[in-house]
């Protein structure tokens, strides 16, 4: 599995830190004039898969230094309420400071690698990969993405840098599907497959007749899914997106796709609920 960038994500707690505790904690500074040590306890309060400990973890460790961190499950696992998912020791202003930010990156990531564990576990024994799609928090892209990998799932293209999707909207303003794919074939990356949005099956026909390595099926109907398939007869990859959720990802996955892609992995996971509590 890809590792994170942890230089990147150093960067995004600094700025969640920045953001939450700007000038100082007045509440805090004002209780505990003085600072001494403490113990604190991670707790999960529902059942899910958790992601996002290590992230945590350097919250902590940038308001103290010495702070020490006692995991007690690691990123992937499965947890039951009650669990406990780690045990800090450390200065209690920066516990206290670092609470906040460090649940919201547990539970929004742990969310994230539940949901998608569910629907990985829903097509089981299938041959197809559950993939993200670019709908993730401005910022976060890179955290979102690490969940879902951690809940099994498969990274579609991280950014417009690293992959070519040709979409509705490109196709409108390029003139045709095989404008754009002639388009891009010409002047793009020649190593990059070539994946393009399909709506209906003249679509699919011309995206198959144009060349596109990977022809994705956007919002259509199972018995579509199905012809479009018999038309493409494995001469390109496929992908289904749109309308996906827990009651129809088996049906779609049993037609045979090579790939499902969710928006709803990022774009709108429960968050997971976890605690934090002095001990």
């Amino acid at each position: 599995m890809r590792e994170p960038d942890w230089l990147r994500i150093e960067q995004i707690i600094e700025t969640a830190l920045q953001e939450d505790i700007g000038s100082g904690d007045i509440t805090t500074e004002s209780l505990f004039p003085t600072d001494k040590k403490t113990k604190a306890v991670i707790t999960a309060k529902e059942s899910g898969v958790v992601a996002g400990l290590s992230v945590a973890e350097r919250v902590f460790k940038k308001l103290d230094q010495n702070i020490v961190w006692h995991e007690k499950k690691r990123d992937g696992d499965r947890v039951e309420p009650q669990d406990i998912l780690a045990e800090i020791e450390g200065l209690q202003k920066a516990i206290l400071k670092g609470e906040r930010v460090a649940l919201n990156f547990l539970q929004r990531l742990s969310g994230i690698a539940t949901l998608t564990s569910k629907f990985v576990n829903s097509v089981e024994g299938l041959p197809v990969k559950i993939l993200d799609t670019r709908k993730t928090v401005p910022g976060l892209r890179i955290l979102d993405k690490y969940a879902v990998r951690i809940g099994g799932g498969s990274n579609h293209r991280f950014g417009l840098f690293d992959g070519i999707l040709i979409k509705e909207n490109h196709i409108k303003l390029a003139g045709s599907i095989t404008e754009a794919v002639r388009s891009v074939r010409e002047r793009g990356p020649h190593l990059l497959k070539i994946e393009v949005e399909t709506k209906n099956l003249e679509e699919v026909k011309e995206a198959l007749s144009a060349g596109a390595d990977i022809i994705m099926l956007d919002n259509m109907p199972i018995e579509t899914i199905k012809e479009a398939l018999e038309i493409i007869k494995g001469r390109a990859l496929t992908e289904v997106s749109g309308g996906i959720n827990l009651e129809n990802v088996r049906k779609i996955a049993e037609t045979g796709v090579d790939f499902i892609s969710i928006g709803a992995l990022t774009h709108s996971p429960p968050a997971l609920d976890i605690a934090l509590y002095m001990v």
